[in-house]
């Protein structure tokens, strides 16, 4: 199920061929038509019947190698060919008679080979075994049979005086009785004699011949980099398609139509791998990434200038894992790759399959997972180079009436419960692992599947809300075999589910009646603060509502993926943190000093308490680390396809500046996690949480995270309870001079000592100061008991006795 990559679309075959294999139910007739053959719908077509098509709908195309002029035709029709090396054993000049003689001397008992040599033989002796030499040609001269027992027993009276065979010696006899269960009989001292030998398949590898011997007599039945499509005859005419299994596709300058390329370069300029997979952290810190936006120009930028350019950036910012938007080739580039019309296919804006796979080994290279966004929930609409009325005749992928097409957005809906479309997705997913390494998927518009209405309804957490009528049984089930098989056949994969609806058991393992995760991802964060800075005041900020909606559902806290926003606050019409905080005005020109001081501080805040206040996992968008002033709004028609914003401003790392101090306070927070494995802990002690204040204080292990958000209070010896007595230590602090801060709290003031006085229902506390908008993390000072020394002076006739507490 999880495998149809291996036969299907464009596959080169050992003996000098290239199969065509697609799916296409509703069509009459199947061609590939291309630049290979000057677009003839006749010249490579199915042939008819069980060689050509199947009655599931699967056609099956073989273009064979054309023999280049002045040589002849191979001996063997089953002559192999070894593509990849230059020379194999078949160029040796071994004949196909001195490999059969060979076999025959070394291999076969005298006689054992004559049924090879002539395949009629052995059915012609098994008829004449049980009609004699002249046995009847008519069912009425055959008459009546007697029963297997009397024409055994006959046939070895016929025998008896026979000399000795070196043929096998076997008898097949049955009980007489209808549909009986036929007993073979051996000579066990000729089959253990059999089983001790070993199969000739030595000698049929001398026949495989190399790559070069291969070039020398025949040219590619469709050269690499040919252009093809596959055409079809249907009832309501003739028509052209991209097939569904290409793996690299090619859009004309328009846009409206595309080509399939054959993808098949010669092995010197296949990608060799370097590096292997990685092992998965116990906490991910995700860097989300658009190739095509990723440069400085105003042009798509392609996958070296990424691994180039970026990757290092990425690896230098502290985070571990890089996820992919936009890879999956799609129609138009303004949708950011969300309608995939080719599955299979790298988008050919930014490159070649090779430049992808170099791509994920130098991320492999530098520690960094690479996740991709994939798209199952819904495809692009465009019939002239998706999916939709693939065959002409009916939708086979997809639902047909108002079932197939998304409520809102205009795309087709897959028909989950259709065997053949689990074969295509499921073999999608396991597509992207085996041919480019893919460390994981996340999941994309989960609500979008798993309900008929496509997730556009208010759900208040009821569960009848997810056992209704609306719910796509056949979409869950889909969900849990992906799960189910990515984690069988690829252990390390990583899966993140993407639903705003949080469907019930999301990651709880299948073994368990769940769908499987292994994260989801908190929507509701990066909702709650972006309406807080448009709609809200500063100084009426809830503080319960920000702890509240940045832990999700406590239930699975630990499976959560948390980021404060992501691209789609950056894409055309939203805006992203950095962009409402740190401009103003129609032109966005700078702020004044106080007001870019506010904006710097909640956007620091903001990333530290969803950062660490929850889940396993933090995702960041690309640019956002360093504030990035500008959103993104990719190149359509109502900005005359500029590509102005469809970039990134990187050289704002190079001046002195905010961007700077923004960017030195991310990858410290980054640092954070990596040497105190904070996401990896476990679920944070919120202990205090004061609305008035404005104060929120937890505990995650040993660290106490301390945050003041009130717009104009500080406070100087405010107490924040603590479990464990000692000192504590000031780790980080967005207010310092490094971050862009104003550095109120000095270092001599980093260090404090518990009191010993219940506050928030601990036993301890410690006074901290305070400035408004700033936070602190601390942790506890351990003892360095190697080095700490004690010297008493103990006078005559004296004793001492020494209590020591600590954990």
């Amino acid at each position: 199920m999880a495998s149809g990559f291996e036969i299907l679309g464009t596959h080169r075959h050992k003996e000098h061929r290239v199969d065509y294999m697609d799916w296409a139910p509703g069509a009459r007739y199947c061609a590939l038509v291309g630049d290979f053959n000057g677009w003839s719908p006749t010249t490579n077509a199915a042939r008819e019947g069980l060689y050509g098509h199947d009655d599931y709908g699967y056609w099956f195309i073989i273009l064979e190698d054309k023999l280049r002029e002045g040589e002849e035709p191979d001996e063997l029709y089953f002559q192999q060919y070894n593509y990849v090396d230059d020379y194999d054993k078949g160029d040796s000049g071994v004949t196909i008679d001195e490999v059969f003689q060979r076999a025959n001397d070394e291999y076969w008992e005298p006689g054992e080979d004559r049924f090879i040599k002539n395949r009629f033989e052995l059915p012609a002796k098994l008829y004449e075994r049980l009609f004699g030499p002249n046995g009847p040609q008519t069912i009425e001269e055959l008459g009546e049979i007697p029963d297997a027992e009397t024409r055994y027993k006959a046939h070895k009276e016929l025998h008896k005086d026979d000399p000795p065979s070196n043929l096998p010696p076997f008898d097949v006899i049955d009980n007489g009785k209808e549909y009986d269960i036929f007993n073979v009989v051996v000579d066990p001292a000729w089959q253990e004699k059999f089983r001790n030998k070993k199969p000739p398949l030595a000698y049929w590898t001398e026949i495989r011949k190399g790559r070069k011997a291969w070039l020398k007599k025949y040219s590619p039945a469709i050269p690499h980099g040919s252009k093809y499509r596959v055409y079809f005859n249907t009832p309501d005419g003739p028509l052209e398609r991209v097939p569904a299994w290409a793996t690299f596709i090619q859009p004309d300058a328009e846009g409206k139509q595309a080509y399939a390329i054959h993808w098949e370069p010669p092995p010197e300029h296949t990608y060799k791998w370097k590096h292997t997979a990685i092992k998965p952290p116990k906490s991910l810190r995700i860097y989300e990434c658009h190739v095509g936006i990723s440069g400085s120009e105003p042009k798509i930028s392609s996958f070296n200038d990424f691994t180039e350019k970026v990757l290092p950036h990425v690896k230098r910012a502290g985070y571990n894992a890089i996820q992919l938007i936009g890879i999956v080739e799609h129609k138009d580039y303004f949708t950011v790759g969300y309608r995939v019309t080719n599955f299979f296919a790298v988008s050919s804006r930014y490159g070649t399959p090779e430049d992808f796979k170099r791509l994920v080994d130098e991320a492999h290279g530098l520690g960094l997972l690479v996740f991709l966004d994939i798209v199952h929930s819904y495809s692009a609409a465009d019939e002239m180079v998706g999916l939709s009325r693939f065959d002409g005749s009916n939708d086979c992928y997809f639902h047909t009436g108002k079932r197939g097409h998304h409520k809102y957005w205009g795309t087709r809906m897959f028909k989950y419960g259709d065997l053949d479309v689990l074969h295509f997705l499921l073999s999608n997913l396991n597509w992207w692992i085996s041919e480019y390494k893919i460390d994981g998927f996340h999941f994309h518009s989960l609500a979008s599947m798993l309900y008929t209405h496509n997730g556009f309804a208010s759900f208040t957490g009821d569960l009848e809300e997810y056992c209704n009528q609306y719910v796509d049984n056949d979409a869950v089930k889909y969900l849990i075999l992906a799960n189910e098989i990515l984690h069988a056949l690829h252990p390390n994969i990583i899966t993140i589910a993407e639903d705003a609806t949080f469907y019930p058991g999301l990651c709880e393992p299948t073994s368990q009646g769940g769908l499987g995760f292994d994260y989801y991802v908190n929507l509701s964060a990066s909702e709650m603060w972006l309406s807080l800075l448009k709609n809200t005041p500063d100084h009426e900020w809830s503080m319960s509502k920000i702890t509240s909606t940045l832990l999700g559902n406590k239930n699975y806290a630990d499976k959560m993926l948390a980021y404060a926003e992501n691209h789609n606050q950056s894409i055309s019409g939203g805006q992203s943190l950095a962009e409402i905080l740190l401009s103003e005005g129609n032109d966005k020109a700078p702020q004044s000093n106080e007001l870019l001081l506010r904006g710097s501080s909640l956007l620091k805040m903001i990333k530290l308490i969803t950062f660490t206040i929850g889940g396993r996992g933090y995702l960041n968008f690309m640019g956002n680390e360093f504030g990035h002033p500008k959103r993104v709004e990719f190149p359509m028609p109502s900005n005359n396809f500029s590509f102005s914003l469809a970039n990134r401003c990187w050289d704002l790392l190079e001046k002195e500046g905010v961007y700077q101090d923004l960017f030195r306070f991310d990858k410290d927070m980054m640092k954070l996690d990596k040497n105190e494995k904070v996401l990896s802990r476990g679920l944070p002690n919120i202990h205090h949480v004061n609305d008035t204040n404005m104060v929120i204080s937890y505990l995650r292990g040993p660290l106490l995270f301390v945050f003041n958000f009130h717009p104009t209070d500080s406070y100087e010896r405010y107490c924040i309870g603590v479990d464990e007595a000692g000192e504590y230590q000031v780790i980080l602090n967005t207010d310092e001079r490094r971050y862009g801060g104003q550095g109120i709290v000095k270092e001599e003031q980093y260090l404090q000592r518990t009191i010993s006085k219940r506050v928030d229902g601990l036993r301890n506390c410690i006074e901290v100061s305070l400035p408004s908008r700033t936070a602190q993390v601390g942790v506890q000072v351990k003892p360095d008991f190697e080095n700490m020394k004690t010297v008493f002076t103990l006078g005559r006739s004296s004793i001492l006795i020494q209590r020591t507490y600590y954990e």
